[in-house]
């Protein structure tokens, strides 16, 4: 199972289901198509890559985006002669200065994993069109049940079906959703080769846990929400990063943006910073913080129902270097926080046992 029209398994089958949520349009008005693959999410953004852009192509990419992201378009396609510029997520006019005659390819995730950039999917769609490229946005922490970036002119929207799609971290699968002229002339020809194939029993699994993506976007906004609100007024938080609040500078288009349920929701993900004197104390404070929890699963997967909380700096982002890293806006103070479905008080009070301690 690689490449599949979104009516193949039946009204109610995982291709069919995020294609008609991601409001694409065929020929004759039919759902459009959905590309899954197996092995890592990451994996996504690889077949994009391998289907879309060829050697001397130029891509244009948030600088904000994935630490893995980040690695793949500055490293590993640079191998094969495609260059890509970093650009603010959020200034339109960096991403304008940054078009070449040949960039093939925008690219940004929005909200940006970890710090919840928002970046204007309609703007970037129209400075792409304009330029004869393609606008890709990876729309893995909202999930279609609240942000469908087709609607705003995207061409390619990428997910982890790693995160709230499954929603119970059971397997790992990636997918793109796209027009049926790119799946069949840009990805099945990659995919019949290189063999980016999900298995049929993890993509049922998918589709069982999106029978309720919707609900689980809901609730587990709602308390991240309430989580945000209570970070941001604890003395030893110094920054909260979520939509939602509106605090957040790109608050009014996120709500905007992410209003698929019927109403304007800042997602899953909380980011914040504590505070400390210099990085070493920066980062002593934050793993006490992480280490303290005894409600919160230590783990950088998100999108379960399940809280996990991360140290980004050392995880996501890891790899990356001190440029690169600093550049992304990644400090050691910071923590992320991927929202699940417990009680708000027990998450409250499970990160309060850190914090607290914290000097």
């Amino acid at each position: 199972m690689v490449l599949v029209p979104a009516g193949s398994f039946g009204a109610g089958g995982l291709l069919s289901q995020v294609a008609k949520e991601e409001q694409f349009q065929g020929k004759g008005g039919q759902s459009l198509q959905l590309h899954t693959h197996g092995r890592l999410g990451a994996a996504r953004v690889l077949l994009l890559g391998m289907g879309l852009l060829k050697s001397g192509d130029h891509v244009v990419c948030s600088q904000s985006v994935f630490g893995s992201t980040i690695r793949l378009f500055a490293g590993e396609f640079s191998k094969f002669g495609i260059s890509t510029t970093f650009v603010s997520q959020t200034d339109v006019q960096q991403w304008r200065d940054a078009m070449r005659p040949n960039t093939r390819l925008l690219f940004a995730e929005t909200p940006t994993n970890p710090l919840t950039d928002i970046c204007d999917i309609q703007a970037l769609a129209d400075l792409a069109h304009n330029a004869g490229a393609k606008l890709a946005v990876d729309n893995c922490f909202c999930s279609p049940a609240l942000q469908q970036p087709k609607r705003f002119g995207a061409d390619f929207i990428i997910h982890s079906g790693t995160k709230y799609l499954d929603g119970q971290g059971r397997v790992m699968a990636g997918a793109i959703c796209c027009d049926q002229r790119d799946v069949d002339e840009l990805f099945l020809p990659v995919t019949r080769t290189a063999g980016m194939v999900l298995s049929p029993f993890n993509a049922w699994v998918v589709l069982k846990g999106m029978e309720t993506l919707g609900i689980r976007m809901q609730a587990q906004s709602q308390r991240a929400l309430g989580v945000a609100e209570w970070l941001q007024a604890h003395p030893q938080v110094s920054r909260v990063y979520y939509p939602g609040l509106a605090s957040h500078p790109q608050h009014a288009l996120a709500m905007r943006q992410q209003s698929a349920s019927g109403e304007g929701l800042g997602a899953a993900v909380v980011s914040f910073d504590v505070r400390g004197s210099d990085p070493q104390a920066l980062r002593r404070n934050a793993f006490a913080a992480i280490d303290a929890v005894r409600v919160c699963s230590i783990t950088t997967n998100l999108g379960d129902t399940k809280t996990t909380i991360s140290h980004p700096a050392s995880t996501s982002h890891g790899r990356l270097t001190e440029v690169q890293r600093q550049a992304a806006g990644i400090g050691q103070g910071l923590i992320r926080l991927a929202v699940g479905l417990e009680h708000i008080d027990d998450l409250k009070a499970d990160l309060a046992r850190g914090l607290d301690m914290l000097k």
